[in-house]
């Protein structure tokens, strides 16, 4: 698996070199919510997710919660990225562990003006378990704190733009 790995990682740095506009990459999910409660499907490529909230508020825990899944989504990036970086270096790596914690002040969901809905702050903890030497591993880990997209994403303030569509559902208006 890991020449797999090295050789994605080196092909998809000759294609960008050859055709620098390779590298603009668009992602996309789809999120719906039907039914009356907090779970959602979230279609991702040819991937389902679902999410909601723990019963302790509202949810029919079923899956995990957005803020949950941010903080999966960040230990998997940098897992993945630690394992692309090692294998273009030629490292040795068995395991990956990341542990990571999002605090959250929940007034700020419940409308208190004073305080921000999202994270406060996110801390993690990385483990590689490598028979590679320190200095090997502090160059993995300065690479991976660089080049981590979602790391990345939760460090830098970022454009986002919305937009808003209503659509009539006959149900309601059946029911007046």
């Amino acid at each position: 698996m890991s020449d797999q790995i090295k050789n994605a990682v080196q092909q998809l740095q000759k294609a960008i070199e050859k055709t620098p506009s390779a590298a603009n990459a668009v992602f996309r999910a789809t999120t719906t919510s039907t039914a009356d409660s907090f779970q959602t499907t979230s279609k991702v490529r040819g991937f389902e997710l679902r999410l909601d909230e723990p019963a302790d508020l509202g949810g029919s825990d079923t899956g995990p919660n957005p803020v949950e899944a941010v903080l999966a989504a960040f230990g998997s990036c940098q897992a993945i990225v630690y394992r692309a970086y090692a294998n273009v270096l030629g490292l040795q790596v068995d395991r990956i562990d990341v542990e990571a914690r999002g605090y959250l002040d929940v007034r700020g969901f419940l409308g208190n003006p004073a305080v921000a809905p999202g994270f406060e702050r996110v801390s993690f903890t990385t483990r590689v378990t490598s028979p590679e030497p320190a200095e090997r591993i502090k160059q993995l880990v300065d690479l991976v704190g660089k080049h981590c997209p979602v790391l990345d994403i939760l460090k830098t303030p970022l454009a986002v733009e919305g937009a808003f569509e209503h659509v009539t559902s006959s149900s309601r208006l059946d029911a007046a």
